[in-house]
């Protein structure tokens, strides 16, 4: 990895599509772990497949010892055929009903179902993470019926119970829809969201937001920093991230957009 948060310093690393490393205190997390090369195919279901268009910041080998994977979904963009084979079967995984199910049959034994706006908990001494699902929806058509389903997540940080609680936002692969406007009303102030763009379309659907849907959302949930991901990875992403920082700049939106190269660090005070 070219870059990760130094032991004792909080940061999110950016590693490729939605894939990145979290540390957080005493917890380091990974999030929809995607780790083929440039060039190699993936497929996502009803028989579809795409070609990666860039490569990684990491792999497996290179990882710290995790304390959770957050999966927002079972595609293969975002769960692929290296982490089925590298990742610990012990590691936990918090992810949806539907996608723990299938990975408990892959043997791994700690993959957890959460619904939206339950909770797990994960303390270290005086710290605590939890990490709430909260509404994705994958289409606004009657194809989502068809696709895996999808959670978003929200992290609530706290280093010991008299600290401020830090709250990040992971949007998970989702278009725009109402549901998501509760996110504000649930948690108030969040100090970063990370967003999947991309705009990601197949047969003509819309299946991850695109410039400004994404602007739209920052709109809703008015967070301090957004950092976009899911963006250029595979080709089936339609709106260039290009838009969506001309989108933001021309609407005026008060969120300080962090952009990150694979293998780049935001450091998180």
């Amino acid at each position: 990895m070219t870059a990760a948060p130094e032991p004792g310093a909080d940061g999110l690393t950016f590693i490729g599509t939605a894939t990145t490393l979290l540390r957080l205190g005493p917890f380091t997390l990974l999030t929809d772990p995607n780790f083929l090369h440039r060039g190699q195919w993936v497929h996502i279901g009803h028989g579809l497949v795409t070609r990666r268009r860039t490569e990684p910041a990491a792999q497996p080998a290179d990882l710290p010892p995790l304390d959770a994977v957050l999966l927002s979904h079972l595609h293969g963009d975002h769960f692929d055929r290296v982490a089925r084979r590298e990742l610990s079967r012990d590691v936990p995984i918090l992810t949806t009903g539907h996608a723990a199910r299938r990975l408990a049959r892959q043997g791994f034994r700690e993959a957890t179902g959460m619904r939206t706006w339950s909770s797990q908990r994960l303390t270290d001494g005086d710290a605590s993470l939890t990490v709430t699902a909260v509404p994705a929806r994958h289409s606004a058509t009657p194809l989502d019926r068809l696709l895996p389903p999808v959670q978003g997540s929200v992290l609530e940080y706290r280093p010991d119970p008299d600290a401020r609680v830090r709250r990040i936002y992971l949007s998970g692969d989702t278009v725009l829809h109402d549901e998501l406007r509760q996110i504000a009303a649930w948690f108030g102030d969040l100090d970063l969201a990370v967003l999947h763009l991309g705009g990601t379309r197949v047969l003509g659907v819309r299946l991850s937001m695109d410039d400004r849907q994404g602007a739209d959302l920052v709109e809703w949930l008015r967070p301090a920093g957004v950092v976009p991901v899911h963006f250029d990875d595979y080709g089936l992403f339609t709106s260039p991230l290009s838009n969506f920082l001309t989108e933001v700049a021309d609407r005026k939106l008060p969120a300080e957009i962090r952009l990150l190269r694979r293998g780049d660090t935001l450091r998180l005070a």
